[in-house]
C-alpha cells in the first residue's frame, strides 16, 4: 500500500502553451494503521494519513465492513479512528478486530494494511512451579507459564520476599519465565513463587518447595533435564535455546549446528551456564542446535535437540507500474513477492479484491 506516488510534471495546452500542471497522481499512504493492544476501556487512535490529488476522502474498514460515527467511535478530521472506550464485550459491542482505511479520490481507491486491535488480558497460570528435591552441588529448575497480551513481565519470590531477577551468578531467570539455580546450596531451600504482571493485573502463582540434599552421593553421568524446545522466531527477534544439565561432577555444556556450519560468534551468546541466545535472528540461524552436556574430562556425553525456523515478512521485489493502455487494450500489471513461507498474492482493484474472470487472469510467475 505504500508503493505509490506523486508525479508532477509537464502539459501542453490545447491553446500550445506550455504549463505546469498536475497531470497525474497516484494516491499513496503517508501513515498507515498499526496493531495495537490496549486496557479494556481504555483510548485508542488508529492513525491513517494518504496523499493525492484533492479531495482524498478516508474511510475505514472493521472486519470487512465499513465503520461508521458512532458515540463510541470517531472519525477525525486528519483520517484517524478514535475510539475513547475500548470495549471488548461479546457481539458487535466489542472493539476488538481487524482495522483498514480506504483512501479514495477521483482516480480510485487504495487499501491499507491490516491492524489488529486486542484488549489487554492476563489468563491464569498454564504451568505452575512443581515442588522439587535436589542434591548440594546440583540443579533446581522451577517453571511458569501464563498467556497474556501485552507480555506478562515474569520475577519470583522465595519464601514471599520479592527477589527480583536473582543477581547472583548461579541464578538465571530466562525471558520465559524460567527460574534455574545453578550449584544448589542448603540456604537456597524454601518456597518459590512466580508473579506475573502486564497492564491488566499481577498473578502470583502456587507456591512450590525445594528441598536440599545434603548429600551430592556418587559420581552420575550426564543428564539434560530441560533441553531445547522447538522454536520458530520472524526476523530480528531474540531467542533463547534452554540447555539445563545436571551430573557429577558438573557436565561441561556447548552447543554446535547439525549442519556442521560454524555458531555465528557475534550473534550468539551463552545465559547463564549453558542457555543459547541468538540476538537479531537472520534467516541463517534457520537450523537444527544441539545441545551437548559433557562430564570433564571424559568422552562420557549427551545430547539434546531442537529446530529453529525463522519467519520473513513478505517484501516486494518487483511491484506493479502505472499504465496506459488504449480501449480494448491489454494491460499486464506484475507483482513478484518473497518471504518464508512464501506469501501469496492477492490483486485488489480500488481497495477491492480482484478474481480471475473472463476479462481478468491472475497467474503466479
Amino acid at each position: 500500500s505504500e508503493q505509490g506516488a506523486s508525479q508532477q510534471g509537464s502539459c501542453s495546452s490545447p491553446f500550445g502553451l506550455f504549463v505546469r500542471a498536475l497531470c497525474f497522481s497516484e494516491l499513496f499512504f503517508v501513515t498507515e494503521p498499526r496493531d495495537i493492544t490496549a486496557p479494556r476501556r481504555g483510548s485508542v487512535v488508529l492513525d491513517c494519513q494518504a496523499r493525492g490529488e484533492a479531495p482524498v476522502a478516508i474511510r475505514w474498514l472493521k472486519n470487512g465492513l465499513n465503520v461508521r460515527d458512532s458515540e463510541r467511535v470517531y472519525l477525525l478530521s486528519n483520517g484517524s479512528l478514535y475510539i475513547p472506550e475500548v470495549e471488548n464485550r461479546r457481539g458487535d459491542k466489542s472493539d476488538e478486530g481487524v482495522y483498514q482505511c480506504v483512501a479514495q479520490n477521483k482516480f480510485g481507491s487504495i487499501l491499507s494494511r491490516k491492524a489488529r486491535l486486542t484488549v489487554a488480558s492476563i489468563s491464569a497460570f498454564l504451568t505452575q512451579p512443581v515442588s522439587v528435591l535436589v542434591a548440594e552441588g546440583s540443579v533446581a529448575r522451577f517453571a511458569c507459564r501464563i498467556a497474556a497480551n501485552p507480555s506478562a513481565i515474569i520475577t519470583w519470590e522465595l519464601n514471599q520476599t520479592d527477589q527480583g531477577s536473582f543477581s547472583l551468578p548461579r541464578v538465571t531467570v530466562l525471558p520465559s519465565g524460567v527460574l534455574q539455580i545453578h550449584g544448589v546450596q542448603l540456604r537456597d531451600a524454601g518456597r518459590y513463587c512466580c508473579v506475573a504482571a502486564n497492564i491488566v493485573s499481577r498473578r502470583r502463582s502456587a507456591e512450590a518447595t525445594l528441598t536440599v540434599s545434603p548429600v551430592s552421593g556418587p559420581p552420575r553421568g550426564p543428564r539434560i533435564i530441560a533441553g531445547p524446545q522447538n522454536l520458530t522466531a520472524s526476523l530480528h527477534e531474540s531467542v533463547v535455546l534452554e540447555c539445563l544439565a545436571t551430573g557429577h561432577p558438573r557436565p561441561l555444556v556447548s552447543w554446535s549446528r547439525a549442519d556442521q556450519e560454524p555458531m555465528d560468534v557475534f550473534s550468539t551468546r551463552v545465559l547463564g551456564h549453558g542457555n543459547l541466545v541468538i540476538a537479531d535472528v537472520k534467516l541463517r540461524h534457520a537450523g537444527v542446535y544441539v545441545c551437548r552436556a559433557t562430564t570433564p574430562g571424559t568422552r562420557n556425553y549427551t545430547t539434546a535437540t531442537a529446530n529453529l525456523t525463522v519467519l520473513a515478512p513478505p517484501s516486494l521485489v518487483e511491484w506493479p507500474e502505472s499504465l496506459t493502455r488504449p480501449r480494448a487494450g491489454t494491460a499486464r500489471f506484475v507483482c513478484q513477492a518473497e518471504g518464508v513461507p512464501a506469501p501469496s498474492v492477492t490483486w485488489l482493484k480500488n481497495g477491492e479484491e480482484l478474481h480471475s474472470n473472463g476479462r481478468i487472469r491472475t497467474y503466479n510467475r
